[in-house]
């Protein structure tokens, strides 16, 4: 294969594997075919025949394990990506380990992550335990798991497989990819990115990682496992990418892509992770912040909103707690289904910003785990290019301060902020 300036040859390894963990205490374990039988015709098919037939193959194993015998998974990077306290609890109770590993070459579909995902939330639902996924530490609840996979039409939504952590640097944040390794490329890092671009930032990685995930795996079509693959040097994002990334296959605007430069940067330590660097492109002046902050602005725009900032009063105090308590009581109706057709559920949360948090609306579209709601955004954010009316938003349930269902007349329920602050405008008149 020719490589040419305009592309980076990235290594291919040879196998991937991916392992997860369904903690128990005592319970015997199931036959795990006779369990994933439970799933037929509640995933779709090619997903479950995959995983059925990786099942039956010496490419998947399934075993039992004393807790003792495997490694030590540390609690506090468990709670950095979302481990709550019950969760924490039923791993340390736990006496084994049922440990679900798949191993499978590189391309497309990642028949390893498919099957070893599907059989480990089976088992965990047969147990009524969690699903631990080695790769990211992170919990999943067996439901939660379980709508992470492809969906009839073999689409996923890369933010279930792909996590943008970031943490402060010298000269700004740091930001990371983890789980394009899943799939065999190496992980993007971006540095120097300003701090006030947090949420938007993390939107674009995900974008970039959407778009240059297809090119790794367009690249592995071949019979054989090529020893790299070609990536542009230049690379370009658009909104319809990370809109896709976020799970809204629909077609979006796409008319200001933004361009972003590739460098490889090996690891020195053979411990440590090899990264892709995102850069400007070559050329560009002035600061690397600056021209990320600019990129924004093409995929995002750098309109103005007339939202308001809380005041910290007690009639306000008492909204947000009346507000909180209810949370976990909509959020059972909204997966009930039991709202009414023609009424939305909205959630209010806090951006942070120089001058204290700005609380935005966004329309939920679904809210599979308890601590993080996935919508889209009802109102434009003065202080986050990434937020604007119908895109979408990952909102953390610890930011959310207030909810509302409406219907074509206003609020029929909640509000209770809202109301607080239409109250202070009324007496000002």
């Amino acid at each position: 294969m020719l490589i040419t300036d305009d592309f980076l040859p990235v290594p291919v390894p040879e196998t991937l594997t991916a392992t997860y963990l369904v903690p128990t205490s005592g319970q015997p374990g199931p036959a795990p075919a006779e369990v994933l039988a439970g799933l037929a015709g509640r995933i779709s098919g090619p997903v479950y025949d995959l995983a059925r037939q990786m099942l039956a193959s010496p490419l998947m194993s399934v075993d039992t394990r004393p807790v003792s015998e495997f490694p030590h998974l540390p609690p506090d990077l468990l709670t950095a990506f979302g481990a709550t306290e019950p969760q924490l609890a039923r791993l340390a109770a736990a006496t084994d380990l049922v440990v679900v590993q798949a191993s499978y070459r590189p391309g497309w579909p990642p028949a390893h992550e498919w099957a070893a995902r599907t059989v480990a939330a089976a088992l965990a639902e047969h147990l009524g335990a969690d699903v631990v996924d080695v790769f990211a530490l992170q919990f999943l609840d067996p439901a939660t798991a379980l709508r992470s996979l492809p969906d009839a039409e073999g689409r996923v939504r890369l933010i279930d497989w792909v996590l943008v952590p970031y943490s402060s640097d010298d000269g700004g944040l740091w930001f990371t990819t983890k789980g394009l390794r899943r799939f065999g490329l190496l992980e993007l890092q971006a540095q120097e990115v300003p701090t006030h671009l947090t949420r938007a930032w993390g939107a674009v990685m995900t974008g970039v990682a959407r778009r240059l995930l297809r090119a790794w795996t367009d690249g592995l079509t071949d019979n054989e496992v090529p020893a790299f693959v070609p990536l542009p040097v230049v690379t370009s994002v658009t909104g319809h990418d990370i809109a896709v990334a976020y799970g809204n296959p629909q077609p979006h605007d796409s008319t200001r892509p933004a361009a972003l430069r590739l460098e490889l940067d090996p690891a020195t330590d053979p411990d440590a992770d090899s990264f892709l660097t995102l850069l400007p492109p070559v050329g560009h002046p002035g600061p690397t912040g600056g021209y990320f902050a600019a990129v924004c602005t093409a995929l995002f725009g750098a309109g103005q909103s007339d939202v308001r900032y809380a005041r910290p009063d007690d009639a306000m105090a008492k909204a947000i707690t009346t507000a909180r308590d209810g949370l976990p009581g909509i959020r059972e109706r909204f997966l009930a289904g039991s709202l009414p057709a023609e009424v939305q559920l909205l959630v209010k949360y806090a951006l942070p910003t120089d001058e204290g948090p700005e609380y935005v609306w966004a329309g939920v579209t679904s809210w599979a785990t308890p601590e993080r709601i996935i919508g889209a955004s009802a109102s434009d954010a003065a202080a986050d290019p990434a937020v604007r009316i119908g895109r979408p938003v990952v909102v953390d349930v610890v930011d959310v301060v207030d909810w509302a269902l409406l219907d074509g007349s206003g609020v029929v329920e909640g509000g209770w902020t809202q109301a607080v602050l239409d109250a202070g405008d009324r007496s000002q008149r």
